[in-house]
This record gives structure tokens, sequence and C-alpha cells, in this order.
């Protein structure tokens, strides 16, 4: 069974509190759209499928508590006006995932339309606008199995010829259930190779400074019990090198917090590393993300800004207490492993420039390169994309 993220019913949410794996499993209420903000800034949840859609959530739980929907205006201007306010508040938590910012522009359409009807209410606002964040949650798992299958596929497709062909694939950072509503996008594509028997064997990046891969992806692997080994971050090249039956690396699939126009894609720092490694070593470089990642009104990836996180997070690390034998549970210790006093960049993202990508996935498909080595990303979208869709990748 997938493990669950998101915890939805009505107007009670709960999310698993990811700085808590993969030691324990516990759920923290989200009841407001600032219990959301503080949920994503201190990576309680994570990914930016999940931010976009936990924001949403809360403010639909917001609308309809008692203590808010009594004070609310039965004005559907008001009403407007408020969810405004509350969406631009919500994106101000992870400023670099464009889902973020894509569902809150979506969802503003939304209550603008519903704000224009002719007897709109307060209420009928609300509705309309809580109807359209449920919806992004319904959606998500759909979306992400329809990347999985693509991606899976066209793994298969460059891979070496023979007859029941397995490939081992290398993933960065966690893009699965954890980072979504369910399924994944990057680690989707391992899920649908591993339910097809096409997985030989899954390998996945501690993912310094934040240890998402050694924390939750090797925790969704090990639940899943898909084959699969923990590397730290400086093994990659190396790993990329062997050409064992299990070892050989027939794809790095990632995923993305954010695609430029022309391709370039921002996602969880290292990712640009193991890009280099794959373009020299020849293997194939996968961007494992919905069509709402796809920002066309960012021309490169010189225009995404890139969020920079507290030093601490490199310097001092924290986990339950090891006797020698197993592990203390209560007993949760925060160690420094760095030199007092030291300067630190914590960049959250790096960039992987187009170049070095060879496929984009959404859910309708992978985009190669034209025979002019150009992402031509526009012909993804027909008119639809102002649908209200979940978020489905990776990021941090």
């Amino acid at each position: 069974m997938v493990l669950e993220a998101i915890r939805y019913a009505s107007d009670h949410l709960q999310i698993l509190n990811q700085l808590k794996l993969p030691h324990a499993s516990e759920y923290d209420d989200v009841a407001s759209s600032r219990d959301a903000w503080h949920a994503i800034k201190e990576m309680r949840t994570r990914g930016a499928p999940a931010i976009a859609i936990v924001a949403a959530l809360a403010l639909a739980v917001e609308l309809t508590t008692p203590s808010t929907s009594h004070e609310l205006s039965e004005v559907a201007e008001e009403v407007q006006a408020f969810i405004f306010e509350k969406l631009d508040y919500l994106v101000t938590s992870r400023p670099t995932a464009v889902n973020l910012a894509d569902a809150a522009r979506k969802l503003k359409r939304v209550v603008e339309k519903a704000g224009a009807v002719s007897g709109a209410t307060g209420e009928s606002v609300t509705r309309a606008y809580v109807e359209a964040a449920e919806q992004m949650l319904v959606d998500d798992v759909s979306d992400n199995q329809a990347i999985g299958k693509h991606g899976a596929e066209w793994i298969l497709k460059h891979a070496e010829s023979g007859e029941d062909v397995q490939v081992s694939v290398l993933t960065h950072c966690n893009t699965r259930s954890l980072a979504t509503a369910g399924y994944g996008t990057a680690l989707g594509v391992i899920r649908s190779l591993h339910a097809t028997s096409s997985l030989k064997h899954a390998f996945c990046t501690e993912t310094r400074p934040y240890n998402q891969g050694s924390r939750l992806t090797a925790f969704e692997l090990v639940h899943d019990k898909i084959p699969a080994t923990l590397i730290t971050d400086s093994m990659a090249a190396a790993l990329l090198r062997l050409k064992g039956p299990t070892e050989r690396i027939a794809a790095i699939v990632v995923g993305a917090d954010r695609v430029a126009a022309n391709g370039d894609t921002a996602n969880k720092i290292g990712t640009y590393t193991l890009a280099i490694a794959a373009k020299y070593h020849k293997v194939k470089f996968l961007v494992a993300a919905p069509r709402t990642t796809i920002d066309l009104g960012t021309k490169s990836g010189e225009d995404i800004v890139i969020e920079e996180r507290p030093g601490r997070e490199v310097t001092l690390v924290k986990g339950p207490r090891f006797d020698g034998a197993s592990l203390d549970l209560e007993q949760v210790e925060t160690v420094s492993i760095a030199a007092t006093g030291i300067d630190v960049w914590n960049p959250a993202f790096d960039v992987t420039p187009a170049e070095l990508i060879d496929g984009i996935v959404t859910e309708v498909g992978v985009v190669e390169k034209s025979d002019d080595g150009v992402f031509h990303l526009e012909t993804l979208f027909d008119g639809s994309s102002d649908s209200i869709k979940p978020s489905t990748i990776g990021g941090l």
C-alpha cells in the first residue's frame, strides 16, 4: 500500500510530518492557511506537488471552519478578496515552486468566475473554491500514473535491446507518494517499471544536505519492497561508470520544481551534477514533471530565483540515539558535523541546462528535442492549461 502524505476528508486535513521519517509516522493537523504556510516552510510537507495541494486544501478547510465561515461576508467580492489575500500569502512559503504559484493563479480564476455569476454570494464563491481545491487532490494520482507509464516506456525504448529487458535506474531527492498526493513522478516511473517486472534495480542518492533520499525515498522503496540501494551523492559518477549487470544504469530520472520554456530545469541541489555525469557516461537523463511545472513565462533557467536555506541544515544533523544495537526513538539528538564558525552556502535548488536533458515526461507523453536541439514545450498545451491540475513533482 502506498504511503499517504496527505489525508483529507471534508473539512479535515492532515499531513504526514516528514521531518519525523523514517523513524516515526506522525500526522499533523492543518486547519488554516497559516498552518499550511509553516508546514511548507518548515518542510514538514514537501515536494512541489504536495505543497500546492496542501496549501489549496488548507485554505478550503479554513473557509469551511465555523469560526471562519461565520466571520466571512455574504458579499461575493469580499470573500473573493479574502481568498486572494490568503493565496498570495501561501505562495510566499515556497517561491521557487511554480506549481504552487500556478495553482494559486488558477484557483483565483475559479473564484473570479464564481463571483461574476449573477446572484453570486460569499457562500457560492466559497463552495466553488473548495470544489476546485478538492479536485486537485482527486486528479493528482491519475496524472502521476500517466507520467510513470510514459517515462517507463521511454526508458525501455532507449535501453539496450533484448528479450525480457530489465533496467537499472538512478533517482535523486524524493518524488514519490510523499512528494505528491500519491504514486509520484520520477519515482512513479520507477514504480511503473517495477510493476511490469522491467526494473532490475533502483538506486537513490542520499540528497544532502536535507537527506530526502536517505530519509524518504529509501523509506518508500523499502516499504514497497522495490529492489534498491542507497548511495551518497558523491558516489553517483562512480556508479555510472560501472558495467555490472545490476549496476549498469540505463537512465537517471529526476523530478522538477520548475521547467523553463527552453527546457532548463530547476530541481533539488545536486541534479545539475548528475546531469553532467550522465552526459559524460552516455546515460539517458529524464525529467519527470507534469505540465503544471512548465512555466512558459520563464524563458530560461537564468530567470529562476533560487531559494537559499539556513546554513544549519548543512552543519547539523538530527536523529534518534543509536546505542550500538538499536535506535532509541525517544532520544532525538542534534549533532554538529562541521567546524564552528565556518561560512555556509546552502542553495535549495540548482538549474540543469536543457542541453543536458534527453527528455521531459509529462502526463501526456515525453517531449524530446527537435532536430535543432530545442525543446518545444509549448506543443504540450492545447488551451486546456487553465484547468485545475495537481502539482506532481519533486523539489525539496
